[in-house]
């Protein structure tokens, strides 16, 4: 007995020391949960780190929006925002920027969009935009921002072309005179010495004023210098050296002469139609949407609507979708653009894009569904339902636009 005394006693101390042992182990073991734990849920709930983000916290998909479709693409995105979409639980918010192309084209190019707020999608004006921006941050980052093909691809959600809108009453004088309206007819109409008289029309409406918007303030004054060098040279595609040569330059100068004041030229120039009639000018290649949300508004004011005639070679504006593909946004920002995207390629926000006088890239949307679209009441006045794509403008390069630019700088805006 007194063995197993003495046994009890010396194992007594033993059972302590192994179970104060393992107490300090899970001890350690519950800190480093608890600070693991603790840095996974900053980690958790930071935004922008790479890692995975609160479900709570929105997907913020900013769109920089070319300013023919901002007020259709706007529209719909607080329809959307209304919807309360998600995407893997969390919530899409979408944020249109108003910006025209050329602008926008600038601050891509030079990288002048905050870091931490890089749009996450483009809407230009046309495709060709997307391809020159493509070809700068080539040559800076050695590949392409938005793609050209697969899921993340530029994609066209409406449609719009450069129309001839001239004032009925002008129309009428000049096909009389000249038989169609088209660049040489206006060119020299504006070289007419004698005004109008001298074509036919009346003398108090003086001299013939071209409408052209100013390039500077809209990607539409460059489509509709490349429209006229189309038009001069009768071929779709055109050259710096078509551009550059002084024959060129010199019936350019003759028809951009006749333009009232390119220098004060507002980027909506159908609106400047509207509000000041035959002072901003007598007509001019302008984009469809644009004369077609006017046309009432200028009807009413100035009792002589707009005829609208449309060019041999037809330059049109394809409002591609194109998703950032830089490492600014991330994955889900990309899908939540997308999503987006889908919403307005869907058949009822196509057929609201045709009360704004865009045309739908959706098969199954008619622009004369509605007997009361703009398409359909301004049809009387030429609107047409449908134009070919046979003789379609090529997209122009970079050195094109640039050499236009230039020339526009030199000839026109310094006047």
């Amino acid at each position: 007995m007194h063995s197993s005394k003495t046994e009890g006693r010396l194992y007594a101390p033993r059972e302590v020391v192994m179970n104060r042992t393992r107490l300090i182990f899970f001890l350690v073991i519950a800190a480093a949960v608890v600070i693991v734990g603790a840095g996974l849920a900053i980690r958790y709930l930071r935004p922008g780190s790479g890692a995975p983000v609160a479900v709570n916290t929105p997907l913020e998909v900013r769109v920089v929006t070319a300013l023919a479709v901002e007020p259709w693409v706007t529209e719909a995105a607080k329809s959307y925002n209304a919807t309360n979409p998600k995407l893997e639980g969390r919530p899409i918010h979408v944020t249109i920027i108003p910006m025209d192309g050329l602008s926008a084209l600038a601050r891509y190019d030079s990288a002048s969009f905050d870091t931490r707020s890089v749009p996450t999608a483009w809407i230009p004006d046309s495709r060709y935009l997307v391809e020159l921006a493509n070809s700068v941050q080539k040559d800076k980052q050695g590949r392409d921002v938005f793609l050209t093909d697969g899921e993340y691809r530029a994609r066209p959600v409406a449609l719009s072309i450069f129309a001839w809108g001239i004032y009925q009453s002008r129309a009428v004088v000049l096909e009389k005179k000249f038989g169609e309206v088209n660049w040489k007819t206006l060119h020299d109409a504006a070289i007419a010495k004698g005004g109008w008289p001298e074509l036919g029309g009346d003398r108090q409406w003086g001299y013939f004023k071209l409408v052209v918007p100013n390039p500077r303030k809209n990607v539409g004054g460059l489509a509709a210098m490349v429209a006229a060098a189309g038009e001069y040279y009768d071929k779709p595609d055109i050259s710096v050296a078509d551009v550059t040569d002084p024959t060129f330059q010199a019936w350019l100068k003759e028809l951009m002469g006749s333009v009232t004041d390119i220098s004060g030229a507002s980027a909506y120039t159908a609106e400047d139609f509207a509000l000041l009639g035959y002072s901003v000018g007598d007509g001019g290649q302008l984009l469809e949407s644009d004369l077609l949300a006017n046309m009432g508004g200028i009807q009413t004011r100035w009792g002589d609507p707009l005829a609208v005639r449309y060019p041999k070679y037809v330059t049109w504006f394809d409002f591609p979708f194109s998703v950032w593909m830089g490492p600014e946004t991330t994955a889900s920002d990309k899908n939540a653009a997308l999503e987006f995207e889908k919403y307005l390629l869907g058949i009822d926000v196509q057929k609201k894009a045709v009360n704004y006088g865009l045309r739908p890239v959706h098969a199954d949307v008619s622009v004369m569904a509605d007997s009361n679209s703009l398409f359909a009441k301004w049809k009387k006045q030429g609107v047409a339902e449908v134009v070919p794509q046979t003789s379609r403008m090529r997209s122009p390069s970079r050195d094109v636009l640039q050499a236009l630019l230039r020339w526009f700088d030199l000839n026109i805006a310094k006047r």
